[in-house]
């Protein structure tokens, strides 16, 4: 089992990154997927959820209508685009498969002009 995080980075207030979620080892769309956060000196924190059915998605308030979760079948891939950052979004952003929990490596956001 492998989740690897990807398309972190430096972005202004205001921008957009999409993050990426790649797993092998096992069928995303079979279990609820999500993206936690930690900013330096804090609790990991719940971003943003997938159902395995991919019909249910739900979000940390402090980033509804701003971010949105996704998954390709396909790719395996599960998504996070975030839009509008802000510096506060800034933190290390890690994909969790919910079930039998496996983590990835995380990757590093920061938003800072």
């Amino acid at each position: 089992v492998q989740l690897v995080e990807s398309g972190g980075g430096l972005v202004q207030p205001g921008g957009s990154l999409r993050l990426s979620c790649a797993a092998s080892g096992f069928t995303v769309s079979n279990y609820r997927m999500s993206w936690y956060r930690q900013a330096p000196g804090k609790t990991r924190e719940l971003v943003a959820g997938i159902s395995s059915a991919g019909s249910n998605t739900n979000y940390a308030d402090s980033v509804k209508g701003r971010f949105t979760i996704s998954r390709d079948n396909a790719k395996n891939t599960v998504y996070l685009q975030m839009n509008s950052l802000k510096p506060e979004d800034t933190a290390v952003y890690y994909c969790k498969r919910e079930v039998w929990v496996y983590w990835g490596q995380g990757t590093q956001v920061t938003v800072s002009s």
